[in-house]
């Protein structure tokens, strides 16, 4: 067994792995928010994360195979992690979480901002980018566990029920 350790590469591929799911648990622990929900304080958070764990991973070899022993044993890991949560959903939640319900009827809930991690100018924000102008209009937003909020709105409610009732009349045309 000690033999095995003294590879290098098996070396890094095991210290890749450590500090991959190191910085899943952190993120996990520290914070719901995903990539589409980053500010300029996450990314340069997530930019200087990635810059020092680097020489943990590669344990000083700069070469082209030291570097791609790394990349690989990620995607590896990465590719194992993604199989699992799809056969057992209830690891998948336990990594990602559950979806958090932000506004409700038109009325915030600063609670679970608070648990999100998210402030009310953000959620005013992704409320602007579906097209609503104010919260009172929204009937449901909510921070998926991807890292984007969902906004349900009366005008959506609307225009879905208009699609139901031009699908009718295509249906009793037929």
């Amino acid at each position: 067994m000690m033999e095995i350790l003294h590879n290098p590469y098996l070396r890094i591929v095991l210290s890749s792995v450590a500090v991959y799911v190191f910085i899943i648990l952190a993120i996990r622990l520290f914070g719901k928010k995903e990539l589409s929900q980053l500010s300029v304080f996450d990314l340069v958070f997530i930019l200087l994360i990635s810059n020092a764990v680097q020489n943990a991973m590669v344990l000083g070899d700069n070469t082209l195979f030291g570097g791609i022993a790394a990349a690989l044993s990620l995607f590896v890991v990465n590719y194992i992690l993604k199989k699992l949560q799809l056969k057992f959903p209830k690891f998948g939640k336990l990594v990602q979480g559950d979806a958090i319900m932000l506004v409700y009827h038109g009325h915030m809930i600063p609670s679970h901002l608070r648990m999100a991690g998210i402030s009310e100018d953000e959620v005013l924000q992704a409320i602007r980018e579906h097209g609503v102008a104010k919260v009172s209009e929204v009937d449901l937003a909510v921070l998926e566990v991807d890292g984007n909020i969902s906004v349900l709105s009366n005008d959506f409610k609307k225009r879905t029920h208009r699609r139901r009732k031009a699908h009718k009349v295509l249906s009793e045309q037929n």
